[in-house]
């Protein structure tokens, strides 16, 4: 059976938008934490690729971010938005460092910190659907949404497709 999508595996828009904002209040008081939840939900990234990036793995020239994949995808490089990555980048440059790693932190602790902003309990995995739905609503171009996913096949990407065009095609036949 195929892996199916539905509003409990990612944000709503408005639940997106109440997940910014509080990031957005909370980011001068509790930076490392605000940007690797606000990071997750621009990239799409997995939990375990958030937490094994590097420093180097920003690109200030590109105002880039790369992902190494894990199960089994694709490596890739995602362009941030200008602002956002240069406050990234103050925040990065900020840090004392005893590790290479951007977010030195378990896994672990990323689910709790994940647990005190949500503004839904949802999991930690619906960031990374809501940026592909999000990516897909804006540019209806599912082969870009294959490469920003690292998924490498098509397939897999699939859902986010077919869950918006039937939800679209549904609203119009019933409303």
């Amino acid at each position: 059976m195929a892996y199916s999508l539905n509003k409990n595996k990612y944000l709503l828009a408005p639940e997106s938008a109440h997940l910014r904002k509080i990031l957005g209040d909370y980011l001068d008081q509790d930076s490392r934490n605000c940007f690797l939840l606000s990071l997750a939900l621009r990239t799409g990234g997995r939990a375990q690729e958030l937490l094994n990036l590097r420093i180097q793995d920003f690109n200030t020239f590109d105002q880039t971010v790369y992902i190494r994949g894990i199960k089994n995808s694709n490596d890739r490089e995602l362009p941030l938005e200008p602002r956002y990555f240069e406050q990234l980048m103050r925040f990065l440059g900020s840090q004392p460092r005893e590790s290479e790693l951007a977010f030195p932190i378990s896994y672990h602790r990323l689910y709790q910190i994940w647990e005190f902003y949500r503004p839904v309990p949802k999991k930690f995995h619906s960031l990374r659907h809501t940026f592909a739905i999000e990516l897909y609503q804006k540019t209806k171009d599912i082969r870009l949404v294959q490469v920003a996913l690292g998924h490498r096949n098509i397939t897999n990407t699939m859902i986010y497709a077919d869950y918006v065009y039937s939800q679209q095609e549904l609203k119009k036949l019933i409303l």
